[in-house]
């Protein structure tokens, strides 16, 4: 098919802000989204590029019964050390960068916008690879009751998975729009709305 113009734009928040409420609804409009995450279980799962990398690196320590990667134990190994986070990282992200820009490019060939659900896109600086970031925000308060309610964790628990990525405060000033999702679902549904009628007048 010919097109004119293609637009790339990533959605991205912080833990718990609700980020799978917007993609839901952008998949329902018709929209294509990657789901980083989703990516990175397909390629931690035994057999993905990143399980060797990850076995190498921690051991039989982070792995199931089954042989696949226990996503509670390697959760618990990669938050335990922040230098030693941050290697991991390393190691996993340009595995990881490759895949999505991957699919994106394959995505482009048949649809002229595609959204990549990208919860480290500013730490990661994927920023440079999109056309605008979208930016799921909770008020920190609402964040860290919700990521205590949904994950059962404890407010120590809760308070270091946020303080694994910039606030949202920091997102915020670097996003090209800013999605409040502190309110009703109608209120978010509504704001994605406006900004999706932008992107269709601009596809004009």
């Amino acid at each position: 098919m010919s097109k004119t113009m293609t637009m790339t734009i990533g959605i991205t928040g912080s833990i718990a802000s609700g980020k799978s409420t917007v993609t839901n609804y952008l998949r329902k409009q018709g929209f294509q989204v990657i789901d980083a995450d989703a990516v990175v279980h397909e390629l931690q799962a035994k057999g993905g590029k990143l399980y060797d990398v990850l076995v190498d690196f921690y051991g039989e320590k982070i792995l199931a019964p089954n042989g696949e990667i226990d996503r509670q134990a390697f959760s618990e190994q990669f938050f335990s050390d922040k230098t030693v986070r941050a290697e991991v990282s390393t190691l996993q992200n340009t595995i990881i960068r490759q895949e999505l820009l991957a699919r994106r490019d394959d995505l482009l060939q048949k649809h002229e916008v595609v959204f990549m659900d990208i919860p480290l896109l500013f730490e990661l600086d994927y920023q440079s690879q999109l056309d605008q970031v979208w930016l799921v925000y909770l008020d920190p308060a609402q964040q860290l009751e919700r990521l205590m309610k949904r994950n059962n964790y404890t407010e120590e628990q809760a308070k270091k998975r946020i303080a694994a990525q910039l606030s949202l405060e920091e997102k915020k000033k670097l996003a090209d729009q800013v999605i409040d999702n502190g309110g009703e679902l109608s209120a978010t549904y509504e704001q994605l709305d406006d900004l999706l009628e932008e992107i269709r007048h601009v596809e004009k």
